[in-house]
């Protein structure tokens, strides 16, 4: 079977095939990132998130492309999170942000930080983006105003 075949069989739902194709294909090429990356990918759609874990830090420590490179990040990040490793989660995705300007990992770093009780830092993050990203008009009337007390609501002002 292939990388290829695999991938379809997911995207089609049959994800337990997937996986079973996707763990040999692991095992066959150790060396492989994407082949990693699809095999943690496999897992984690499964629910089977201690599992993927091994095979997200091979194909990052193997090296991505990109694109790939910052999903296997979100990925790991958040796996890291689901099973109660909050602090690795929060490392990673720190390094993840750092390296990529993106949304969606702002928001599962949200979701650690919560987790680390730094509910203050999740909500800014997510006023800002809320402030920035928005499409919604009634949001968009008050963007200035939530980006302006996103760092500030425990300040009371008189």
């Amino acid at each position: 079977m292939t990388l290829e075949k695999a991938v379809s069989l997911r995207k089609s739902g049959k994800l337990k095939e997937s996986n079973e194709i996707l763990v040999n294909l692991a095992a066959q090429h150790p060396n492989d990132a994407m082949v990693q990356y699809q095999c943690a990918w496999s897992y984690d759609v499964l629910e089977r998130e201690e599992e993927a874990i091994y095979y997200y830090e091979r194909a990052i420590e193997l090296g991505l492309p990109l694109e790939d490179l910052k999903e296997a990040y979100l990925g790991l990040g958040s796996t890291y999170r689901t099973i109660g490793e909050f602090k690795k989660s929060k490392e990673l995705l720190e390094k993840a942000i750092g390296q990529f300007d993106d949304n969606a990992l702002k928001v599962f770093y949200a979701m650690t930080l919560y987790n680390l009780n730094q509910s203050e830092e999740a909500l800014e993050i997510l006023l800002k983006l809320i402030a920035e990203t928005s499409n919604d008009e009634s949001i968009q009337q008050y963007a200035k105003a939530i980006g302006f007390y996103a760092d500030k609501l425990d300040k009371v002002f008189k």
